[in-house]
């Protein structure tokens, strides 16, 4: 849902939030609504308030679920470290953590899931041949296949069977 549902959003703060228009001419009217709009821009010192029940309300309980842990550790944290510094390192460790699973996730997939005879699916991967450059050792480079069928097999000479 939009934070306008759907409504048009209506600017209240008028012409002079342009710092142009100001300039061009304010009247005495405007000068005092636009003192004024100021002083309500600032916000008392309790707030923004943090209310348990809205937070339930609007988050899904999935998401409640797997961000208890971390939410715990940091709220423990947070009297010794500060509460801006608790919430930064949450998010950091948060977007870490599933860095950190997306790799492991990824090292699983290409260890255990690799194209080769015995599968269909899987990802194939392929060397590319080194560069070898005139004065180097090795060069010219030849290949460590010494038939035609050697180049095609997909590990399955190397197989047990």
């Amino acid at each position: 849902m939009s934070q306008t549902a759907g409504v048009k959003a209506f600017p209240i703060a008028g012409r002079v939030t342009s710092e142009r228009e100001r300039c061009l001419g304010m009247t005495p009217t405007e000068r005092a609504w636009r003192k004024q709009w100021l002083q309500d821009q600032i916000l008392d010192k309790n707030e923004p308030r943090y209310v348990e029940e809205y937070w339930k309300e609007r988050t899904n309980p999935i998401r409640r679920f797997y961000r208890k842990p971390l939410d715990t550790i940091f709220t423990r944290l947070a009297p010794t470290i500060g509460h801006e510094r608790a919430v930064n390192y949450r998010y950091i460790t948060g977007k870490l953590g599933l860095i950190f699973v997306g790799i492991l996730g990824a090292h699983y997939y290409f260890k255990y899931n690799g194209n080769d005879w015995t599968k269909k699916g899987g990802w194939r991967v392929l060397k590319t041949k080194p560069m070898v450059l005139p004065g180097q050792e090795g060069f010219p480079y030849r290949s460590e296949h010494t038939k035609d069928a050697d180049y095609a097999n997909r590990n399955f000479k190397n197989s047990p069977i």
